[in-house]
């Protein structure tokens, strides 16, 4: 297949036309990359590395644009990639070079989502299930739990602001029953009323 021209449609982008008609939206580093011109003659396999090399480019440009907006894990970036209309393993190839490019890096992503939920005081159970949510990989749970500051403070002010009476048993059923919704166990839960019952 020949190229019967190389238009540009801005400075980064340019769309390879084909003999046959066919359009190949591509950016200007592939086609540096790949040596294309007009009039080149392509091959079947070099046709396929045209097409994979610019799916790949433009997904990039998509995935940068919404880790612009958000950090996310790598499994949300491949989701988001592909509900927005990219094939799974163009996806897939995206979120490989991101990672080798240390655009994404889900260690430090699971310590970031550790941090900001130990801070608005939810307990571990509750940061490992909101990294599971977000894709993160159970490898990477316990060393993000580790980077979080130690929660002790934040239940101990929950108890504080809720618990008004430590002998009433309704009272510490239900902060019992709130820390336990934000992730925090019997243990923990315990032993923060326990401090609390001694300073009354």
């Amino acid at each position: 297949m020949v190229i019967s021209s190389l238009r540009h449609t801005s400075e980064e982008h340019v769309t390879v036309c084909l003999e046959n008609g066919k359009e190949i939206p591509s950016t200007a580093v592939v086609i540096a990359e790949l040596l294309l011109f007009t009039g080149k003659e392509l091959d079947e396999e070099m046709m396929d590395q045209l097409v994979f090399l610019s799916a790949r480019a433009l997904a990039q440009e998509k995935a940068i644009h919404l880790l612009s907006y958000t950090r996310m894990s790598s499994r949300e970036l491949r989701d988001k990639l592909v509900r927005k209309g990219i094939d799974a393993s163009i996806a897939e190839a995206v979120v490989e070079k991101l990672q080798d490019l240390q655009l994404l890096d889900d260690a430090e992503y699971a310590a970031a989502v550790a941090r900001h939920y130990t801070s608005k005081g939810y307990g571990t159970a509750r940061i490992r299930a909101e990294l599971s949510r977000r894709g993160v990989d159970r490898d990477l749970w316990e060393e993000a739990l580790e980077s979080a500051p130690a929660s002790e403070e934040k239940i101990d002010r929950f108890v504080q602001t809720k618990l008004k009476d430590p002998d009433d048993r309704e009272q510490v059923r239900k902060v019992t029953a709130a820390l336990y919704r934000r992730g925090y166990s019997w243990d923990e839960i315990r032993a923060a009323i326990n401090r609390y019952s001694d300073s009354f």
